[in-house]
Parts: structure tokens; sequence; C-alpha cells
């Protein structure tokens, strides 16, 4: 009806009202839709992460966020809610893998895959809900970036103050390479739930080890997800170490960092071959360094897995056009192909890193850690755990435990 309301003649209140039912109506604001289901959050109908889910009690995560979301009658409530569950999520998985809270499930503590398959889950409830109020498709990717980023420990890092204490930063990763094996677990991921919010004591006093988890995902580090979580960080660390799964059977201190992306797909199934996206290109070296004290760590860390100083890199000579293998580093002048830790998002974790350890100025120890790739016992080709499995995750976290020991006492 007309929203008129001043005194007016039967004649002139016809007439009104035949205007206002000749006049368009604005159009309500449409709705985005629902984003689809990513390669990642696709691989979650599968069999075996059901059963980690339930193996592990992480099955009631999503359908939890998914009654919170339907109770948000506002984009503000929605954000309180994202927030507190992914959260939630994290500390959940922490207090897991440090043996705190009752042990859901028979899937042992020390397992990162309820993470990342639950995170999945409350990923793919976000993208695929529809709200009774308006959501543009920009508050929703806030929203997702909220999740992804409190479930992975990115914004809750409190390295302590003092002087009397040394202060640690360490990442690792998910689970990759899943569409050869869904099975599998990354020990880098473990070890950030296994040490995250710890106390060690070195020869020097007791030191803090704060942790968070990134994706295996060529976007998001185009995008700067290293360079946000880490940069407000490492000047306040006395140490970082990235870590990631690396070679089969051997744990490597990965020397040099090559700024080239060597195309090997993603958990998303997208390829990437280019020199890798950073901000200033045009200052960009082709070489960063660890400055982790390896030749202490390689001599005093000791455990199942050898510990190797590793040199090796791939480069284009200056002046040449075919890559060639210099097992002693980088000659002057030359082009990366591929740092010690290889052309992967490894290699590129150490690379930004370091180079925004040296862009700020800081002269913090920091580097690559590679450790053992994570491997069922023999025989085992389709169960999700066995004995052998959750030994070898064990003693890796232990070692790379070690070596972050030994780094926090071989410095000033």
């Amino acid at each position: 009806m007309s929203p008129i309301r001043a005194r007016a003649t039967v004649v002139g209140t016809a007439f009104a009202a035949a205007l206002t039912l000749a006049a368009p109506v604005p159009a309500a604001a449409a709705p985005v839709p629902a984003a689809p289901v990513t390669v990642e959050e696709a691989r979650l109908d599968r069999a075996v992460p059901q059963e980690i889910l339930r193996r592990s009690g992480f099955d009631g995560v999503a359908p939890r966020f998914a009654e919170a979301l339907a109770g948000a009658g506002s984009h503000r409530e929605a954000e309180r809610a994202v927030a507190r569950h992914a959260a939630a999520l994290w500390e959940r998985a922490v207090d897991r893998a440090q043996g705190r809270g009752p042990a859901c499930g028979d899937l042992s503590r020390d397992d990162d895959r309820p993470l990342y398959w639950a995170r999945l889950g409350m990923t793919r409830e976000l993208s695929r809900w529809e709200p009774e109020f308006t959501l543009g498709a920009d508050q929703r990717a806030r929203l997702l970036d909220r999740l992804e980023r409190a479930s992975r420990g990115q914004d809750s890092l409190r390295l302590p103050a003092g002087k009397k204490v040394k202060r640690i930063l360490m990442t690792g990763f998910d689970p990759f390479t899943l569409d050869l094996d869904i099975r599998r677990s990354n020990p880098s991921g473990a070890t950030a739930l296994a040490l995250d919010g710890t106390w060690i004591r070195t020869a020097d006093g007791p030191a803090r080890i704060e942790t968070a988890v990134f994706p295996v995902r060529w976007q998001d580090f185009a995008d700067g997800t290293v360079e946000r979580t880490l940069r407000a960080q490492l000047p306040k660390a006395d140490v970082f170490t990235t870590v990631s799964q690396g070679r089969v059977g051997r744990i490597d201190i990965e020397r040099t960092n090559g700024a080239w992306r060597g195309g090997y797909p993603d958990n998303a199934n997208v390829s990437r071959t280019e020199t890798v996206p950073v901000r200033d290109p045009a200052s960009q070296p082709q070489w960063t360094t660890t400055t982790l004290p390896y030749a202490a760590i390689t001599a005093a860390t000791t455990g199942r897995f050898p510990v190797y100083d590793n040199t090796s890199v791939t480069e284009i000579p200056a002046g040449g056009t075919a890559p060639v293998n210099r097992p002693g580093g980088p000659t002057p002048g030359s082009t990366a192909r591929a740092g010690g830790g290889g052309d992967y998002l490894s290699n590129e974790i150490a690379y930004r890193a370091t180079l925004l350890r040296d862009r700020l100025g800081l002269t913090t120890p920091g580097g690559h850690v590679h450790t053992p790739v994570l491997q069922f016992g023999p025989g085992n080709t389709t169960e999700v755990t066995d004995p052998e499995f959750v030994r070898n995750r064990l003693d890796i976290v232990a070692q790379v435990r070690e070596i972050i020991r030994v780094s926090a006492e071989n410095t000033d």
C-alpha cells in the first residue's frame, strides 16, 4: 500500500494508490548462492576420511558447526560462531595430541589427520550455508579465511615476553598427495600439534614453542598467508623452523631455498610453474639461506633417522639455459630451479620465511627441516593406521623436538 499519510479526498487517495501500484517495485538484494564444493572437500565423503573422523571422535565437529551457523541471525553472529568453533577445533586437536581431554575413539592421539578432515567438514558447511539474511561473496570469503586461520593456530601464536625465556616458532603442513593415498598423514603437522604451547628445557634455560599449520595450496601462498602469519612473530622469536615432510628415511636441514615453483599439483589439484610470487619482485633474490645452526644440529641430534646438512640445489647458471644440479649450492648469478628442499611448497615456505627475515633486517636463526616420509608398516595398503605407522610418527616428532632444542641451545 502507498505510504502516503496526508489527508486527501477519496479521489486523491485512489489516484495516489493507482500511482503506487503502477510504479516499479525495487527488487530485494539477491543472496549470494552457496559456493561449490572444493576439490579437497569433495574427498571428505570417501571411506577413509569418514573412518578417521569416526575413530578420533571428530565426526561431530562439522555437524555442530552447521547447527551454530543455522542459529546465526546476522553476519555478526556468524562471525562469532566461526571464530569460536574454529579456535575450538585447533585447541581440541592440540589437547588431543598432548594427552589432554578424553580419549575419544581408538585412533592414536598423535594423529594429525582428524584436524585436517574436520576442518574441511567445517569449510564445506560454511561454503554451502544459505543464511536467512543476505551474505555477500566477500563476507563469506572473510568468514572462510577466519575459519582457516583460527583452526590452523595462525592467529593464536603467543610468544612470551621476558629475557629469561627463549621463544621458538615452528610451522607444519596439512597432509598432501591424497589422490595417491588418501590415508596419508603429515608428520610436520603432527609435530606442530604435539609441540604447540609446550616448554622445553635447554642448557640456557626454558624455551617456549608456538606452532601453526599451513595448507598445501599454491594460491594461499601467493595470497601471502605465510607473511601475514609470521610478520609480527619473527621479530619476537629467538629461533624459527619451518618443517615439512621430505625424503624417505632421513631428516634434512635445508641450507638454501630457491625462488621457483616447479608445478607439482597441490591439494586443490592446481599446478604452478613460475617464480615464487612475492611483494617487491624487483628486489627478489633467487636464493635465501638458512641461519639454523646446521653443524650443531647434525652433530648433536640423535634418533632413528640420520640428520643431514643438505647443500644441494638445482640452478640455471649465469649465462646458461639448462638446469644443472649443484651439490655444493648455487653459483653466483644463477637462476633458481630448486632449493635444497625442492621446488614445492616445502621450499616455498622456507624461502618466504627466510626472505621475510631478511627484509625485516633480522638475524634470527631460522630455516627449514625436512622430516622423513611417514610410512605405514610393511604390507599395509588399506588400513588407516598400524603400530609401525604410529611408531614412525612418534619418532619423527621426537627428533624434530630435539632439533628445535639443539637450535635453541646454539643461539645467542
